[in-house]
């Protein structure tokens, strides 16, 4: 089959295009035709060095849209010919920027017939960060005021609708020609961060949702409501802030997104009901995924890049 492999870390050069064998589904496990398959920052990141992914060669890619091409022993969930999207275990079960991969049945769920495979294909790892921050993480429910930095960035802009899907009075901080999609997300406030302090512009939030870290973490927290939570992406505080969180007597936490069944029903759950659509920035043919990582890291995209796989 082909995958897009690298063999060595740095910059969007070192992915090429090269033909490894097919995998096999093992017990439990499903193999997927790949459709479509989102890029992400964290594809980026283990391209330019070892990180929670330190082997070599290394194939790329967590979200995967496609369809079902056999099955593992003791498979019940799925069948061939069923189409299916999800996330493949993060950080360790990468490989979905090939024409076919394998992971555990359990990390997929059936696609939703009213979203293609690329829309798909954007979904899976974005939405399942910002469902496990907002509902499992810091269990937002209707009324409470919410703050989500990067609101138009990938994890932000599937962020914005879930917790409006789920009542949230949402506030998100973006730069001004991304407020009218902001807007149209079901975004209630947005808040310009290259012309406005968004510490002097918000106050008495009951949860953050933090991708960025550093000083907007730090500040953030001043933003919270007693019993708050801020839930950052990117990195743990520090003892200076734990101490500020502790005294205001609100929590913080540093997340890692998991493979999740029941978090993708529940997404498959909302698209189908026409609360949670991604916005597709751009696509690339699977032979272009060095362009794509360069289109990702100029850091001004909206949404989500998808490559696609013939």
């Amino acid at each position: 089959m082909r995958a897009i492999v690298q063999d060595g870390y740095g910059g969007p050069e070192v992915l090429h295009e090269t033909r490894v064998p097919r995998p096999e589904p093992g017990p439990g496990e499903i193999l997927v035709a790949v459709r479509a398959a989102g890029v992400n920052p964290t594809d980026w990141k283990h391209r330019t060095r070892a990180g929670f992914v330190d082997r070599l060669p290394l194939v790329l890619g967590w979200d995967a849209s496609g369809v079902v091409e056999a099955t593992g022993y003791g498979v019940t969930l799925f069948a061939p010919g069923e189409e299916v999207f999800g996330m493949l275990p993060y950080p360790h079960g990468s490989g979905s920027h090939a024409e076919y991969v394998v992971g555990p049945a359990r990390a997929f769920t059936r696609k939703p017939m009213v979203i293609d495979h690329v829309q798909a294909g954007a979904l899976p790892l974005v939405s399942l960060t910002a469902y496990q921050a907002l509902i499992d993480t810091a269990g937002i429910g209707p009324g409470q005021r919410v703050l989500i930095h990067a609101a138009a960035g990938g994890v932000g802009h599937a962020a914005v609708q879930i917790a409006k899907a789920h009542g949230a009075y949402v506030i998100g901080t973006a730069s001004a020609p991304k407020h009218d999609l902001l807007r149209e997300l079901g975004a209630d406030e947005v808040v310009d961060y290259r012309t406005t302090d968004f510490a002097e512009a918000v106050d008495g939030v009951d949860m953050v949702l933090d991708p960025l870290g550093g000083d907007t973490r730090t500040r953030s927290i001043g933003l919270l409501r007693p019993g708050g939570t801020l839930v950052s992406l990117l990195g743990g505080g520090t003892p200076e802030e734990a101490a500020r969180a502790a005294e205001r007597g609100v929590r913080t936490a540093t997340m890692l997104v998991e493979a999740d069944h029941a978090g993708m029903n529940a997404i498959a759950d909302l698209v189908a009901a026409g609360a949670l659509r991604p916005r597709v920035e751009a696509t690339f043919p699977l032979s272009e995924a060095a362009a794509a990582h360069r289109l990702g890291e100029t850091g001004r995209t909206t949404g989500k890049i998808v490559l696609e796989v013939e």
